[in-house]
């Protein structure tokens, strides 16, 4: 059995960008990970450890070296192996000398395919010390490093000037050069507290040893569950619970090794301000945790972390607050001085903001976004006045000093700024919901006018921009199109929105004054939003086949898309399914490959199956028009369902393709009767059994 041992490796680094930290430290473990694999070393566990100053990868019980194993090589068949003579053929000869062998040495191998000359060869597994360090200095290479830095006189790049380099296999150090350096056993502790030299005795002391000799928690998950628990702790002090958001949590880990809490307050004068202009500037700007008290305002006090413990806390906690004062300062004279302009006098202002050079200026977005969140509107009942006016003050706040300070507040201000000047709540509202939903996964606007409004301006831009021949293609969004599409269709479904987005796609193309080919132009639009729908449905749990089975109709509703799939997906459980889908498969065949035309109505039918699967189909046809009528695809393809023994019935005992052309004739009016019946909510012949 093959000796194992850990292997630990650490870099360390200057301070790493604490943003990608995580990223990093992730990346680099998968790809020593990926390169063990590669090279048939088998081991147990990995781990990745990541703080400010470092990079490390434990593996646990990794194989001292490769097993060792038999390569076969298959040369020439054997009728093309030897001349007339009987002697090698020169592509024998050709084969044995690539094999670095003699003919004598060549091997027959038979199969049931033919037989051929081979080669076999043992190769010695490799020791693991020879192959890691290579697969070490390619990991490095690969890691996901935007812009790489170099220092010094050296010409080895990293995102950061490193200094020193640990790897430990066992109790045994291998030696090799990493980015210029000599890689030992010795790492460094934390900057100030223990900036000595610490031995590595064995990989798994190595979280142990930094701990205790170092002043370092070398965990990052370890850190941030300490950094949440202490900040919780020092919230309670003052009365108070942490606003704990989860990136900046990650940040903080990333820019701490020795995370120690310190509580500072701020003049109570500041919480005038909305809640959401003291939160960013706390956060975006000092890295701090935000204090709330139990009904979600927030008190005077913030929570920030120091990498050391200083025997002069309080030093630290002013220090903190000579900084934020002045931050809130700022933010405070941002509020005052906007609000001496309305929004509705900023308009004229968007003039001057180019859009898109084809599409226009902001000014222009608006008026269009304007005209198609009345449309919206007046087809939803909801108030065509308050979905106009968010449309025109949408933007105005992109032009506000605040911001323009703090560019994620847009929205938010302008729900502020409206609501302090006499607006009503919804177009207040809808000034911050219309960024909705603003990632992946989160809230779609709540309000209705919110909901109009946040499809108005994705359409907008959606069609704007196709209409200006800039189609996303691979990679490449810079419009951020593929998240309007979902957000799109995301407010259409989620929130029981009935619109027709082709329609829709058609009113916002005849918008825009500037030449372009609207019928290819529609069409792609349209194509887009519904690729996008696929991909919405196979995240909730549809398939392929139940999405395709539906898009054969082309609905031209997004909710009525989704309430048909939910429909599709039921009757799929129904023991009547697979037959019945076989049978719509059946009945699709023989429709497409007869040469007779159906009859233009059902005449006389002669076998009682026929008759009764008729007598059956028009009672269904009558039963299912009211549930159609009501969207209710679920019970229509229940009581569809009904049909299959009918249906059995007629294949098992009726031949279709007669030679009576009346009676044939009949019998496909039958089958198209059956087809279009199933076609009332989805192409069931596309269901795969």
């Amino acid at each position: 059995m093959t000796d194992t041992q850990h292997l630990l490796f650490e870099l360390g680094c200057e301070e790493l960008p604490p943003k990608t930290l995580l990223k990093l430290s992730n990346a680099l473990l998968n790809n020593i990970v990926q390169g063990l694999n590669e090279a048939g070393l088998a081991f147990t566990a990995s781990k990745a450890y990541a703080t400010p100053r470092r990079l490390a990868v434990l593996i646990e019980n990794l194989a001292s070296a490769q097993a060792d194993k038999t390569v076969e090589k298959r040369g020439p068949a054997i009728q093309a192996a030897f001349a007339a003579d009987g002697s090698p053929s020169k592509a024998t000869l050709g084969f044995a000398a690539s094999c670095g062998t003699t003919f004598e040495q060549l091997e027959r191998l038979k199969t049931d395919k033919g037989e051929w000359l081979s080669y076999s060869q043992a190769i010695a597994g490799q020791p693991a010390e020879a192959i890691v360090p290579d697969i070490i200095r390619h990991s490095i290479n690969a890691l996901p490093i935007a812009k790489r830095m170099r220092w010094g006189s050296f010409a080895t790049e990293f995102v950061r000037p490193v200094h020193w380099a640990v790897l430990l296999f066992g109790d045994k150090a291998i030696a090799t050069e990493i980015l210029g350096l000599n890689t030992g056993n010795s790492t460094l502790g934390h900057r100030f507290h223990a900036p000595q030299a610490i031995t590595i005795s064995h990989p798994a002391d190595y979280e142990t040893a930094l701990f205790e000799q170092g002043k370092v928690i070398a965990d990052i998950g370890q850190r941030q569950a300490i950094i949440r628990l202490k900040a919780e702790q020092a919230a309670a002090q003052v009365g108070g619970i942490a606003h704990i958001e989860e990136d900046l949590l990650e940040e903080i880990a990333a820019l701490n090794e020795w995370p120690v809490p310190v509580i500072g307050n701020f003049d109570p004068r500041f919480l005038a301000l909305p809640a959401e202009v003291l939160i960013t500037t706390m956060q975006t700007n000092q890295k701090y945790f935000p204090v709330e008290n139990t009904e979600g305002g927030l008190l005077p006090h913030f929570i920030t972390f120091s990498n050391i413990e200083s025997k002069r806390p309080e030093s630290i906690q002013h220090g903190n607050e000579r900084v934020v004062t002045p931050r809130l300062a700022d933010a405070e004279f941002f509020w005052n001085q906007d609000r001496k302009s309305t929004l509705a006098e900023r308009v004229d202002s968007l003039k001057t903001i180019v859009f898109q050079e084809k599409l226009g200026t902001v000014y222009d977005k608006s008026t269009r976004v304007g005209m198609l969140a009345e449309r919206i509107a007046s087809q939803l009942g909801a108030s065509v006045e308050e979905a106009r006016r968010a449309a025109l003050l949408a933007k105005t706040d992109l032009i506000t000093n605040m911001v323009g300070e703090f560019g994620n507040l847009q929205g938010i201000m302008g729900r502020y700024y409206a609501l302090a000047e006499g607006e009503t709540p919804a177009v207040a509202w809808a000034l911050e919901e219309h960024y909705f939903p603003k990632q992946s996964g989160s809230a779609t606007a709540p309000s209705t006018i919110g909901q109009i409004l946040a499809i108005a301006e994705k359409l907008d831009t959606l069609t704007g921009i196709f209409s200006a021949g800039l189609i996303p293609t691979g990679d490449k969004d810079p419009y951020a199109l593929r998240r309007a599409a979902l957000g799109i269709l995301r407010t259409m479904v989620e929130n029981n929105l009935s619109l027709n987005v082709p329609e829709l796609c058609t009113f916002a193309l005849g918008q825009f004054p500037h030449p372009f080919d609207q019928t290819s132009t529609h069409t792609a639009v349209v194509e887009f939003i519904f690729e996008r729908l696929k991909g919405y449905c196979l995240d909730k749990g549809y398939s392929a086949d139940e999405f395709d089975a539906v898009m054969a109709l082309a609905p031209a509703e997004p909710l009525d898309f989704m309430q048909r799939l939910t429909a599709v997906k039921a009757f799929r459980q129904l023991p009547e399914a697979d037959s019945l889908s076989a049978a719509n498969k059946r009945i699709r065949n023989i429709l497409k490959k007869s040469d007779t035309a159906p009859a233009a109505s059902i005449g006389q039918l002669a076998e009682p199956q026929e008759i009764a699967l008729l007598a059956a189909a028009e009672q269904a046809a009558q039963d299912i028009q009211p549930l159609l009528a009501q969207h209710d695809y679920q019970a229509t393809l229940n009581r569809l369902a009904g049909l299959r023994e009918a249906v059995d019935a007629f294949f098992d005992h009726v031949m279709v393709m007669t030679d009576d052309p009346e009676l044939r004739a009949n019998r496909l009016a039958l089958l198209n009767l059956l087809s279009e019946q199933f076609l009332t909510c989805a192409d069931l012949a596309k269901l795969q059994s």
